[in-house]
């Protein structure tokens, strides 16, 4: 699916900026301006952390993605016909939890993204906006993992680290720099609210991992990464001339 989108994206990209080069196109530049809150199906790569599961008692974590939160925004800059730039951002997360032995364990699994964006709209489509481009910016995946047993007490919060505890938790965390490929599809209703379809695959870059209070954890599999597909949709709402 990765290898997939990149094809398609390529190609787009090539042949919009050979026919603008080409000076033959007569299309009527468009342009406008929109924003609106953007329902996202996140799919990350799960085998690394999922190869661990079966050792830990539960789950596997679900391998064909989950819901994200997010919101996206643009407008057209003029200076470049058919340029448009913005932002856009999205979170969510999965876990997976079990009874083990008595014991309550759980692993959340959280990935967070926020960017600029940048896309040139394909101006031989008419009556809807076709635009390729890429957000730039960056994020975070977020792990923690728990292991508890009993009841909790405030009381007990400090004794309990001076001495063995049945309750165990830890927080693996990891920012990233992406530069990822987009492709979006804004089909106008009316002047001033239109459907957004889109989808892309962030590609990120950084591997440095922290646990508990900043401390670096290290020798953690190279393929557990923020490395996503994901497809987004949501209503825009603003003014549209395409």
């Amino acid at each position: 699916m990765k290898k997939l989108f990149l094809v398609i994206f390529s190609a787009l990209l090539i042949f919009s900026t050979s026919e603008a080069q080409s000076g033959k196109m007569g299309w009527i530049a468009k342009f406008g301006m929109a924003g609106g809150v953007t329902p996202t199906w996140i799919v990350p790569d799960m085998d690394a952390l999922n190869a661990y599961m079966p050792g830990f008692g539960l789950d596997k974590l679900p391998e064909n993605g989950f819901f994200a939160m997010g919101g996206s925004g643009y407008a057209y800059i003029m200076v470049v016909k058919n340029l448009r730039v913005g932002g856009m951002g999205f979170s969510g997360n999965t876990s997976v939890e079990g009874l083990v032995n008595g014991y309550r364990q759980q692993v959340d699994y959280q990935l967070g993204a926020g960017a600029f964006t940048v896309e040139y709209t394909l101006p031989f489509i008419r009556k809807m906006a076709v635009s390729v481009g890429a957000m730039i910016g960056g994020g975070s995946v977020q792990i923690d993992i728990y292991k508890n047993k009993g009841n909790f007490s405030f009381n007990n919060l400090f004794t309990d680290l001076n001495s063995p505890s049945e309750n165990i938790s830890r927080r693996l965390s990891s920012n990233f720099f992406t530069v990822s490929p987009t492709l979006n599809i804004d089909i106008p209703f009316a002047r001033f609210i239109a459907f957004r379809i889109g989808g892309g695959y962030l590609m990120t870059f950084g591997d440095d991992w922290k646990i508990e209070n900043d401390q670096t954890l290290h020798n953690v599999p190279s393929e557990l990464n923020g490395d996503s597909f994901f497809i987004q949709t949501g209503l825009f709402f603003g003014f549209f001339a395409f």
